[in-house]
């Protein structure tokens, strides 16, 4: 395969491809491969992302370019096999090779085998075009929620847990984003103990919820709701760390599968409680846009951080510390 990638994977502008393959694309730069004769009226549209970034910001990615697709009449398949992402293992998962089938299933018939036999395929860049967008809770996307199907496996595991824990109970849902949200530039910044304590308290109080379900990467987040909220915390056991390491190590088997694998069952498992409270990430974003039952949603709002990115790596540390008259971060968020 990588071969015939040498042999036949060639950059052209869009202007080259109009002209010599009358296809009206609307983007500055794409790739066009021929790797034979098959499905000569076809065009086949591969989307690439390598590596990649989180499993949702993935999705968002796919969803664009089926946008593209479709308005061009273009057939689109995920490579995620030939164009690994961080979640790529080394050995198939249960004999599949591409990340993208790991959590959901293929876009349409076409097997990669198939396309890379095929007279004409276009490939997408790995990165956001400029006109592209990751608001897709809108009408712009809904008629492609059809497209992204999540295996039936993560369906399965997540609604024995909905069964076991929630079911019977009112829960409030929420979604902690640590880590490097609180050094990364222009991300939203995340909230303190004390604003999650007030937040949480306010709640409970005004709503009277009995359990608490915690989506969260940050261990230091776990470990204060724990001890703050005590048996009305619940959790699926996902990896969690205090130094934000979850790509740069592998301490388990098929870490990279079930970094994808525990984040996806978290979000539908959010999906499926009363409300949600949640700092603004792309997990929040999935779940507004494919939850079919009707939720509260509550947003923790404590502004972007700067798009310096040296002073980013220190502003929530000082903000979080500095009273609000001060310019630190609000109690009552």
């Amino acid at each position: 395969m990588r071969k015939k990638f040498r042999n036949y994977f060639l950059n052209y502008n869009a202007d080259t491809l109009i002209k010599n393959n009358k296809l009206s694309i609307s983007f500055n730069k794409v790739s066009y491969g021929s790797f034979g004769e098959k499905n000569k009226n076809k065009t086949f549209y591969v989307i690439k992302r390598s590596p990649g970034a989180g499993l949702f910001s993935n999705v968002i990615f796919v969803l664009n370019h089926l946008k593209i697709a479709n308005k061009h009449g273009f057939i689109p398949v995920v490579d995620m096999e030939n164009f690994p992402t961080i979640y790529n293992e080394n050995h198939k998962i249960k004999k599949i090779k591409n990340a993208w089938e790991y959590y959901f299933n293929a876009l349409n018939k076409y097997t990669l085998n198939e396309v890379y036999k095929s007279k004409n395929v276009i490939f997408t860049n790995s990165k956001f075009y400029e006109h592209m967008t990751h608001k897709i809770d809108n009408n712009e996307f809904n008629k492609f929620k059809k497209n992204i199907k999540i295996k039936r496996e993560h369906y399965k595991i997540s609604n024995n847990f909905y069964n076991r824990y929630i079911k019977r109970h009112k829960v409030l849902g929420i979604h902690l984003r640590g880590s490097s949200y609180k050094t990364s530039a222009n991300h939203p910044s995340p909230p303190t103990f004390n604003q999650v304590k007030y937040k949480i308290n306010n709640l409970i109080k005004k709503e009277k919820f009995k359990k608490i379900f915690l989506c969260t990467e940050d261990k230091a987040y776990m470990d204060y709701m724990k001890k703050e909220f005590g048996n009305k915390i619940l959790y699926f056991n996902t990896y969690r760390s205090y130094n934000d390491d979850a790509f740069k190590i592998y301490p388990r088997n098929n870490h990279r599968y079930n970094l994808g694998k525990e984040i996806l069952i978290d979000t539908l498992i959010l999906m499926k409680c009363h409300t949600f409270l949640y700092t603004h990430t792309n997990v929040s974003t999935f779940v507004k846009f494919f939850s079919k039952k009707k939720i509260r949603f509550i947003e923790f709002k404590n502004g972007l951080n700067t798009s310096n990115e040296y002073y980013a790596k220190w502003q929530w540390k000082i903000k979080s510390r500095l009273p609000n008259l001060l310019g630190g971060f609000s109690h009552k968020i």
